[in-house]
């Protein structure tokens, strides 16, 4: 969390006696009740028009640009697709998104670690994705702070590739507890490194038994059926929900 990782501009300072823990978390929980009022904005916006919103969260590395290209690609004539990227500098991945035929807006956050509600209600107004659009918010590479705030998203996805340690859900159990989907990317790798996916599953389910699981990989395309399968549910719930309150 910002109190403890030093991205909120709150802490870029030097601390002194009186800087007490009580001080820090009540710093802490304003930060979190400002954020979580533009979460909500943002929310009432995304559901007047039934757009769904999801937050991709992973460690950096884990492989969810390339995922999220190959979805774009894939379900292009589908649905009109927007992209929030964050990233602390570069426009690179956005540049992929809109190669890949999808509207982008970059965040580029600095020296914070994630991205906040006001940042992403800023975004969702400049794109004015149309009514059943679907948002897609990469979130910046951290598997820490991105878990405690809310960007008014109709779900958190977490990418976890497995170049990585099957223990991940373990060492971050906030960010598998906040999301709704694990996404295990890079499938196509697992002849060729030691992870054990079903360990790795069991983890993520101990942390969070209703957590759902798709194996994925954006290069051969093993799984991703399963994914749009799921990412065409919650749309339709979402613009399903749209035409009753009309």
């Amino acid at each position: 969390m910002c109190a403890t990782c030093g991205c909120s501009d709150s802490h870029h300072h030097h601390h002194h006696p009186q800087d007490d823990t009580s001080r820090l978390l009540q710093v802490e929980k304003d930060l979190l009740a400002k954020n979580d009022r533009y979460a909500e904005a943002n929310r009432q916006w995304l559901a007047e028009r039934g757009i769904l919103a999801l937050n991709l969260v992973a460690s950096p590395g884990a492989g969810k640009t390339s995922l999220l290209v190959r979805t774009l690609r894939d379900l292009a004539a589908e649905a009109p697709f927007a992209v929030i990227e964050g990233d602390q500098q570069t426009s690179l991945d956005a540049d992929r998104i809109q190669a890949a035929g999808a509207a982008a807006v970059q965040i580029n956050t600095g020296k914070g670690c994630h991205l906040d509600a006001h940042q992403v209600g800023h975004a969702l107004r400049d794109l004015d994705p149309a009514p059943g659009a679907a948002v897609m918010i990469e979130n910046v590479g951290n598997l820490v702070c991105p878990a405690g705030f809310d960007l008014g998203e109709d779900g958190k996805v977490v990418v976890l590739s497995v170049t990585e340690g099957e223990d991940k859900p373990l060492k971050y159990p906030n960010m598998f507890h906040a999301a709704r989907l694990m996404l295990l990317s890079k499938v196509d790798l697992l002849p060729h490194v030691d992870f054990d996916v079903q360990r790795c599953i069991a983890y993520a389910r101990r942390i969070n038994p209703d957590i759902e699981v798709v194996q994925v990989s954006a290069k051969t395309g093993e799984g991703l059926e399963d994914w749009y399968r799921w990412l065409r549910a919650m749309r339709e719930t979402k613009t399903g929900k749209l035409a009753e309150s009309a």
